[in-house]
């Protein structure tokens, strides 16, 4: 193992590389411009393809071209850019497209605030495309974990044929910190669906997970379309199919949480307030936790590192235990509403910060104060 000095956007561009990633489409937006700078130069020395697109529309067409035609596929944006992409989002959902996509969050909504940092993307990671669709979104705290979790995106995404979300934001992307760079990383590659007797079946049941389409060219014919479809992949509209194929998403993850649930708990024996903080927010909850015991208070901290599927059942081990829930969040509130609909026991309290400066602990002491009075 190495330990380098990286700023959280090249983190990000070097682990995307280091997953296999050999396509970067793109266009540059800020606070993540710095993430196709670095792909550009160091995707050519591993005998990849960057380019950059007319705009963030064409620039995730063109990874879902790329992930087709055999290349592990990447592209990063901001929150604007982000709503841009939702269209295809949407269709690499439907045709089962493996890609990732990167989201430095900044304030909005419109132009917002491009130099500021903002968790105001949580929900549109998981509901920006319409209709009903899986999805991954990974929240890293440090820009150690962007370089972890990149990999990480990267692997489920080709694990369970969807689209993966990194949810960084403007505190990470210019942040730099050491990174532990391991000698060896575990890079997933799935088997490519095979044709059975006289038929190729690209949508099966039993191919949502666990196995890849082949690449255009290498010998087998299928369709793709963003249009309902059956198991060979071309437009139906017999109701029966299209609820048999959409079900097939359902099971995307079931079976398999394990691979799709990511967290980590600090100081939750014996407590009576449980912190609930995701991403960068999560450094001052950290500090929070020092003072706390400082003041007797019992207070313990659940991050998780995967929002979407959300954790739902092991934070409802904590309904009841703990007297009290604060979510804390970059934003006016979205993530609250999904812990709101698990804890029935506990008072669940928001502590919220949205000018584009980042949450102070003297803040999140003051959230735990207002909490117990």
């Amino acid at each position: 193992m190495s330990v380098e000095l990286l700023q959280g956007n090249e983190a990000c561009a070097l682990a995307g590389i280091r997953a296999g990633v050999r396509f970067y489409g793109g266009y540059p937006i800020t606070p993540s411009s710095e993430i196709a700078e670095v792909m550009s130069r160091e995707l050519p020395k591993v005998g990849g393809v960057f380019i950059q697109m007319e705009d963030e529309i064409g620039s995730l067409a063109a990874c879902i071209g790329a992930r087709l035609a055999g290349k592990k596929a990447m592209t990063a944006t901001s929150g604007p850019g982000f709503s841009l992409m939702q269209e295809h989002l949407g269709y690499a959902a439907m045709a089962e497209v493996p890609v990732v996509i990167v989201n430095a969050m900044r304030g909005g909504p419109s132009t917002g605030l491009p130099t500021k940092t903002s968790q105001g993307d949580f929900m549109q990671a998981r509901w920006g495309t319409h209709g009903d669709h899986p999805v991954i979104a990974l929240v890293p705290e440090s820009v150690n974990e962007v370089y972890h979790l990149t990999i990480k995106a990267v692997n489920l995404s080709e694990m369970f044929r969807v689209p993966a979300v990194l949810l960084m934001d403007e505190t990470l992307s210019h942040l730099r910190e050491k990174v532990e760079i391991p000698d060896e990383v575990e890079i997933y590659e799935a088997e490519h669906i095979e044709m059975k007797g006289d038929k190729f079946l690209p949508f099966a049941e039993g191919t949502e997970r666990f196995v890849a389409l082949p690449p255009y060219g290498s010998g087998l014919r299928y369709h793709i379309t963003g249009l309902a479809h059956g198991e060979d992949g071309f437009p139906t509209n017999d109701p029966e199919v299209i609820k048999k194929n959409m079900d097939r998403f359902l099971k995307k993850f079931k079976g398999a949480e394990d691979k799709v649930t990511d967290f980590e708990t600090i100081n939750v024996d014996d407590i009576d307030i449980l912190l609930v903080a995701a991403g960068s927010v999560a450094r001052p909850c950290k500090e929070a936790l020092i003072w706390a015991k400082n003041e007797g208070l019992k207070v313990g901290l659940f991050r998780p590192r995967i929002i979407w599927p959300f954790p739902e059942k092991h934070l409802k081990e904590f309904d009841g235990k703990v007297e009290h829930v604060i979510v804390v969040e970059q934003n006016q509130g979205q993530l609250v509403h999904e812990v709101e609909k698990i804890f029935k026991k506990s008072k669940v309290h928001s502590v919220t910060r949205y000018d584009g400066e980042l949450i102070t602990p003297e803040e999140v002491e003051n959230g735990i104060k207002e909490a117990i009075s």
